[in-house]
């Protein structure tokens, strides 16, 4: 039995660069996805200063689901910079849609 199909998330456009490499590491470091709308989610929290509901309504969802997209977000990325791994963004679930931020 399967749950309910997942609501799209919009983001406004794809990012220019999707790897992030760590220097100073010896060998192959590993890597970890950071979904597009969760990049999207730290984009419009912690670099535009927006509010999680504004952000919320600006990507089409709601508090609660910004919240938990933006909780994982945060978590990647931590993870990522404390094992001193590769951020790769690819995947999600999201369509485009432009906006006037």
């Amino acid at each position: 039995m399967k749950g309910r199909p997942r609501k799209l998330r919009i983001i406004q456009k794809e990012p220019q660069i999707r790897q992030f490499s760590p220097r100073g590491r010896i060998g192959r470091p590993g890597y970890m996805i950071l979904k597009h709308e969760e990049l999207e989610a730290i984009r419009l929290s912690d670099h535009l200063d927006m509010s999680q509901h504004q952000a919320a309504r600006f990507m089409g969802i709601s508090q609660q689901t910004f919240s938990r997209v933006l909780k994982s977000a945060r978590k990647c990325l931590a993870e990522a910079l404390i094992k001193g791994q590769i951020i790769k963004v690819d995947g999600g679930d999201f369509r485009m849609e432009k906006h006037a931020k």
